[in-house]
């Protein structure tokens, strides 16, 4: 029996949900386990900053983009324009070659049209009409040697209508030189005409670069002189100011050194340091008459204290034989304390080793393997 697992609506919103909430542990997770993140954080500042400089290069990305596809869709409506304009020339040259060929180079106006003419044998005449008949040949059978009685006349008429072939022919060739120099003429006026516009046109397309140039100049210029002003009135205000502060340091307190501000506010014979330029004559003889107080009181307290030490000495010297011979005995006892110490130290020695053996090899033989330390933070709740 076969067994098809089918798929249900709620097992698919299950899935779904289970991934959804996979992907937000696997979020929470890189969020937490990141120390930098977490202590440090994010340089909001900077990254606004950054933002509001990407949307910067963006838009002049954008203005200069918009610029060149307008500067393209210009360039092919003139490139369409020309080309329209010169398929109207060629246009107009074909109309005019096929109106000529029309009116002036007809096939039955050629002079082997009766050699392909369809209605020659309907034009034809019989092969003979009278006796003096031109047409007829030798090889005719129509006419014999002695019956061509019109022989100047029918060669009069040959040079007749050869001159006229001739003439025609001349004013045909003259005509048609005539209307090949005009069609030739119109032909090189249309290209000159297209030559001329193509240079129009960019002239024009030069002059718009010119004053978009001379615009852009402008504007950097004033640009320029605007942050030129800035600068001066900046430099002006700091100028003032550095004079406003040379000013009140010359005039304060602190430089005319005024004796009426170094007394203290805290209490009287307090001295106001930052105001404090110096003692007084008065001061100095107070000072000077103390020092010399204060040395003769120390030649007294000198003589007094080298008596005080000659006595210490005295008593240090009974204290010092005594002190010796007090070591000595501690010194003994000391030899016999660290004898003990050394043996009982032994002894622990002994145990230490005797405990450590025992846990490495009865309490701490399960070895921890990688699997053990791997099962750690691997969620963040």
């Amino acid at each position: 029996m076969l067994n098809f697992q089918v798929t249900l609506p709620q097992d698919l919103k299950e899935a779904a949900r289970i991934e959804k909430a996979r992907q937000n542990e696997e979020e929470r997770k890189a969020r937490i386990f990141n120390s930098r993140q977490r202590l440090i954080g994010v340089d909001l500042e900077g990254l606004k900053k950054q933002i509001e400089e990407k949307k910067t290069r963006e838009e002049e990305e954008r203005k200069i983009e918009e610029a060149y596809v307008k500067k393209q869709i210009r360039d092919s409506e003139i490139a369409k324009r020309l080309e329209s304009q010169i398929e109207e020339n060629r246009r107009r040259l074909n109309e005019d070659v096929n109106e000529f060929r029309k009116q002036y180079q007809r096939a039955e106006d050629r002079r082997e049209f009766d050699l392909y003419d369809p209605d020659g044998l309907k034009k034809s005449l019989p092969c003979r009409l009278l006796d003096d008949d031109p047409r007829l040949s030798i090889s005719s059978a129509q006419k014999f040697e002695g019956e061509d009685l019109a022989t100047e006349a029918r060669k009069k008429i040959q040079t007749e209508q050869q001159k006229a072939w001739l003439e025609q022919q001349m004013l045909e060739r003259c005509r048609a030189d005539k209307e090949r120099e005009v069609a030739e003429n119109v032909y090189h006026e249309a290209l000159v005409a297209r030559d001329q516009r193509t240079m129009q046109l960019d002239a024009m397309e030069r002059e718009c670069k010119r004053r978009l140039e001379l615009a852009n100049v402008r504007f950097n210029q004033a640009l320029a002189a605007e942050q030129e002003t800035k600068c001066r009135m900046q430099q002006m205000r700091d100028m003032e100011d550095q004079r406003a502060e040379i000013y009140n340091a010359i005039t304060s307190d602190f430089l005319t050194e005024n004796p009426n501000l170094r007394s203290s506010n805290l209490g009287p014979g307090r001295i106001n340091t930052a105001f404090y330029k110096g003692m007084t004559d008065a001061e100095k003889e107070e000072i000077r008459q103390t020092n010399l107080r204060l040395i003769e009181e120390n030649k007294r307290r000198q003589e007094e204290e080298a008596k005080r030490e000659a006595d210490w000495l005295e008593i240090t010297n009974g204290i010092a034989r005594s002190v010796n011979l007090k070591d000595r005995e501690i010194m003994k006892k000391q030899r016999e304390m660290e004898r003990e110490v050394r043996e009982q130290n032994r002894i622990l020695d002994c145990e230490h080793k005797r405990h450590r053996e025992y846990i490495d090899k009865v309490v701490y033989t399960n070895t921890p393997t990688s699997a053990y330390f791997e099962q750690f933070n691997t969620t963040s709740r």
